[in-house]
């Protein structure tokens, strides 16, 4: 058996391709930026040519350095940036329009009309999702009536919807020579048009959107030992590996994290952060802002459910201070500005720059920096940054205690913000439990990767991954109480104050 699993991980900001032993350990890797297409305020595209030709080149990049074949890997495994909706022609390869990323926010009147319309509540109970700019059908419905001849190919069954990962997996088993429109139900249960009980498209939902059955993918499980196609001579890897798993990026880290047992935990920080609680088997509808959510499906089992708060904006947040405000000049340098000050000195830093998800769901909110006076320094602000991570991570914390009566008792932490220590040791003291690390941080290519190897067998069970996962390092509470609630309630201040800026009709 070849000795090795790879994993594309297509996300926000980036592409990256990873090749995992059996260990799960880190074999090799390659990763690019894209570019950040920001129209008009609200906006957020990438171009989905771009992307692919990103992903091309970073799997040939780490396979060419370490020197491998496609006879080295066993199965490739994807994981994907969720919800940012491609539209695109299935004879010619070409998006009709960018893709629009979850972040952007110009479907807030399509969101705020279906709640009018009464059709929220029936999105809620089916889809387990409140009508929000976040998901891919608004987006959808966007492109259908606003570019040019797109409803007119999407009736003759010409336009095709994919998240990235089914924009991945058609372009990487053959595009337009018969390239394969598949996705999987962590995906689906992102698009506001999949029924959570029978994990098929709804026709009632589709017609929410007047969206087209057609343009859809064929939803497959995400790990899946028939596969859903393999990568082609004169594709990137150069020879047949058979792609086994497909998983949206925090249910995949969710794998990685090996959070198979119901009451299980972790929070992603990259872009946004993403807490996930494994329920098991069961549907839990959420009271407290939380989404309902697919957690995995493998093979012919039963899916897993979970409930999941999503942050808009943290690991971003620190982006703006480099690339907009230029008081920083690399992320990791965030770290160093912070601890030049003890405390942020009664400033908060609220990142709704996007609005406000969980457990809000406010799209009029706008990001605010309140608390400031003539005292105040950039050390002040970058602190404050760092605060509004952990601080948005309680607020889902807190909401997912309300729902599912399960306390944390410790927090499972991954991704690209988990280097910054300070980060860390704040989540410890604003959350009151420790906060634990694994020995692999990347969780989300390694659980895509683990999707992937389980359907083949080269890996029997999720107990053989449970014995790959180590700790790397813990963060313990340092904060009294009295500091802990008296921060938490002048955030929740600040978070007030951010309400009702956009007039959204």
């Amino acid at each position: 058996m070849a000795d090795f699993v790879g994993a594309v991980d297509q996300g926000t900001t980036s592409t990256r391709f990873m090749i995992f032993d059996h260990g799960g350990n880190e074999v090799g890797r390659h990763q690019l930026e894209h570019q950040q297409i920001l129209p008009r305020a609200g906006w957020v595209e990438h171009n989905p040519l771009e992307i692919w030709e990103r992903t091309f080149t970073v799997v040939q990049t780490a396979m060419n350095a370490h020197g491998l074949t496609a006879s080295d890997l066993a199965a490739l495994g994807i994981t994907n940036q969720r919800e940012t909706t491609v539209v695109w022609n299935r004879h010619t390869g070409r998006p009709y329009y960018n893709a629009i990323v979850w972040q952007d926010t110009r479907t807030d009147r399509i969101a705020s009309a279906l709640e009018r319309e009464g059709k929220g509540d029936v999105i809620r109970r089916k889809a387990g999702l409140p009508p929000a700019t976040y998901f891919s059908a608004g987006k959808i419905q966007w492109i259908l009536e606003n570019v040019d001849g797109v409803r007119e190919a999407a009736e003759r069954g010409e336009a095709i919807f994919g998240n990235t990962d089914t924009w991945l997996l058609w372009n990487l088993t053959g595009g337009v020579q018969g390239g394969v429109h598949v996705t999987d139900p962590t995906n689906a249960s992102r698009t506001m048009l999949m029924n959570l009980e029978t994990l098929d498209w709804d026709d009632e939902l589709l017609s929410f959107f007047g969206i087209p059955r057609a343009m859809l993918p064929e939803i497959r499980p995400s790990s899946d030992p028939r596969s859903y196609g393999s990568t082609l001579e004169t594709g990137p890897f150069a020879g047949a590996v058979p792609i086994t798993g497909d998983l949206g990026d925090q249910q995949a880290a969710t794998v990685g994290q090996v959070c198979f047992a119901p009451g299980e935990a972790k929070n992603t920080y990259g872009t946004g952060n993403f807490m996930l609680l494994n329920t098991g088997h069961e549907i839990v509808r959420s009271k407290a802002g939380l989404l309902t959510t697919v957690c995995y499906q493998f093979g012919d089992d039963a899916p897993v459910f979970a409930l999941e708060g999503s942050i808009a904006v943290t690991g971003s947040a620190v982006q703006w201070l480099r690339d907009q405000l230029g008081i920083i000049s690399g992320a990791s340098q965030s770290e160093t500005l912070a601890r030049q000050v003890d405390d942020t000195d009664g400033v908060c830093f609220v990142p709704a720059f996007s609005g406000l998800f969980a457990p809000y769901w406010r799209s009029d909110a706008r990001g605010a920096i309140v608390g400031l006076s003539r005292y105040h320094t950039n050390a002040h602000i970058a602190r404050a940054t760092l605060e509004s991570i952990c601080y948005q991570s309680r607020d889902v914390a807190e909401a997912m205690e309300q729902d599912s009566g399960v306390h944390l008792e410790t927090l499972k932490v991954d991704g690209g913000v988990t280097a910054n220590d300070l980060c860390m040791q704040l989540q410890a003291d604003i959350l009151g439990v420790p906060v634990s690390r694994p020995v692999v941080a990347e969780t989300t290519a390694l659980g895509a990767a683990y999707a992937a190897g389980l359907a083949v067998g080269f890996w029997k069970n999720t107990d053989e991954l449970r014995e790959n996962w180590n700790e790397s390092q813990r963060w313990q509470p340092t904060w009294s109480s009295e500091r802990r609630q008296n921060g938490y309630a002048r955030w929740q201040k600040a978070v007030q104050r951010t309400l009702d800026w956009v007039d959204v009709d």
